[in-house]
Order: C-alpha cells, then sequence, then structure tokens
C-alpha cells in the first residue's frame, strides 16, 4: 500500500458519519479529511528528539514497535511512520473564535469524541496493513505509552504525536507548541508505525519554527493575546500555567455547562490567529 491509496481509504472511512462525528447524538464531522505524511523509521530526526526530550522515556519508531511485536522487533531502517493531520471543521473554529475564556461546546466536543475518532482511524490504519499481512501499532495506543517528565520540556509523553507529523514533513512548531500545518493548528494528530518502506514525505522546512509568524519575523503574538491562562508569553509555552488553567477553569466548566464530565478542553490560541487553518508564512494564492 503506498501513501496516496492509505490517504484515499482514510478519507473514505472519515467521510461516513458513523466514523466521524461530534458526539454520539449528532451528524456534524469531526474533522475534515485527513493530510498525511511518512517518515522511514530510521530518520536521524526521531533519535534526536529522543536524546532531546527524553532518552530514558522517549520511544523511536524501532522502540515503539518492539513494544507491539516484542518476539520479533525489526531496525528502524525496516520500518515507516505515516503521521496524519486531522483539521478541525470550520464551524467548530468559528464557534470556537467567538469565546474567549472557555471553550465552545463544539470545541470540548471535538476534544472528547473527536479524540475518539482519531483512536478508531489508529485502529483502522493498523487494520489495512493487517490485512496485507504487514504488522503495523499505533504507539498512543500501546499500553505501555504514558506520560512523563522531560528534564529539558516538562510534560512530555512516551510518544508525541505532533513531534512525529513534524518528523513527517506536516508542520512546524509556534509560539504556543502547538504545530502550524499546512491546515493550520487546529488539529488533532495521529500516528503509526509499519513494517514496510514507504516513500517519505519531503519535509519543506529547515527549522522546527519556522513556519510561525513570530519566530519569522519577531512579530504576530496573536496566540499571547488568545490566552485566558497569560500561559503564552514570547519565551514560549509555559506547560504549567496552561495545564493549572485548564484543570482548574475549563475543564469544571465543561463539566457542569457542556457534556455533564471533565474533558481537558481549551485550545483557545488555536483559532483567531493568522495559523488557524493555514501556515500563514505563505502568501494566499501562493
Amino acid at each position: 500500500m503506498n501513501i496516496h491509496t492509505l490517504s484515499a481509504r482514510m478519507a473514505d472511512w472519515m467521510a461516513d458519519p458513523g466514523n466521524n462525528s461530534l458526539g454520539p447524538d449528532l451528524m456534524l464531522p469531526a474533522f475534515d479529511a485527513p493530510l498525511l505524511g511518512c517518515a522511514a523509521g530510521d530518520d536521524p530526526l526521531f533519535d534526536f528528539l529522543r536524546q532531546d526530550i527524553g532518552p530514558d522515556f522517549y520511544w523511536t519508531p524501532a522502540r515503539a514497535f518492539a513494544q507491539a511485536f516484542p518476539e520479533n522487533a525489526p531496525s528502524g531502517a525496516d520500518l515507516s511512520v505515516v503521521s496524519w493531520v486531522l483539521p478541525q471543521t470550520e464551524h467548530t473554529r468559528k464557534a470556537h473564535g467567538q469565546n474567549k475564556e472557555m471553550p465552545s461546546v463544539e470545541w470540548s466536543r471535538a476534544r472528547h469524541y473527536g479524540e475518539k475518532v482519531n483512536e478508531a482511524l489508529r485502529r483502522f490504519v493498523v487494520g489495512l496493513f493487517a490485512e496485507q499481512g504487514v504488522d503495523a501499532c499505533a504507539p498512543a495506543l500501546l499500553p505501555k505509552w504514558t506520560r512523563a517528565e522531560s528534564p529539558r520540556y516538562g510534560f512530555a509523553s512516551t510518544w508525541s504525536e505532533r513531534h512525529t507529523a513534524h518528523v513527517c514533513g506536516l508542520g512546524t512548531f509556534g509560539l504556543s507548541d502547538g504545530l502550524i500545518t499546512p491546515r493550520g493548528k487546529a488539529i488533532r494528530v495521529g500516528s503509526v508505525v509499519v513494517r514496510a518502506h514507504l516513500t517519505p514525505t519531503p519535509r519543506p522546512y529547515t527549522r522546527h519554527n519556522e513556519w510561525c509568524l513570530f519566530h519569522a519575523g519577531g512579530k504576530c503574538r496573536a496566540c499571547m493575546k488568545r490566552c485566558p491562562a497569560g500561559a503564552i508569553t514570547e519565551n514560549g509555552h509555559d506547560k504549567v500555567k496552561c495545564k493549572t488553567y485548564i484543570r482548574s477553569v475549563t475543564a469544571p466548566h465543561v463539566e457542569a455547562n457542556q457534556l455533564g464530565f471533565r474533558v481537558n478542553s481549551c485550545g483557545l490560541c488555536q483559532v483567531r490567529v493568522p495559523c488557524e487553518s493555514r501556515n500563514p508564512t505563505v502568501k494566499r494564492g501562493g
């Protein structure tokens, strides 16, 4: 299976309202069609991320694959990584953009039910490869995937979907730590590791923050102004302030006023900003 065939199969799956919905009681889609990228399992950036984020806990593709197939774990050279971006719909983005301190119910639904869609999509992609006799796994769904503490960056995990997407040519990071993709940063992200050789997607950037207007020219700061917690400054994203605001303010709001249960929903910095739905460093029409 090549990346184009896989992209078409995933798009068809996402087009089914039974698979892609903002909730069990709604026909509104959680996301637009996915955008895919691919990287070789031994891409040097994966090992750089392990060393940079946490060599004691962070997985390379080979380490992740060994969690799923310990009896026959290959080297990174035998693997490929497929990553995808799920863009938030215009409906969700517009609703969320009207809010300043609390998430919209549409955004909270996308955060909860949309991630259920993403989990099911991971399983679907793994199943597509299994049908062809090809081993694959979704690192974020493995039992040993966990939260961790990075010596350099604080809150982290054993496998980062955003960083994986960056390696797969799908985007660069902004001032808020969000991944700015060709479809913007109002997104969810997923990935699988496959025992196959797929053609890597060229990375159209050389710096990890190249598509952020602030890092490109020292301007913008729109995400700073949108953050109700003051967790984004010119020095970057304060994960502690962000997490505290979500856990103590927005999650209780979602439970009391929206869904009836807690959801770590916020994402206000992802809308009403130049990078909401596009790469802002590319001129429109370019």
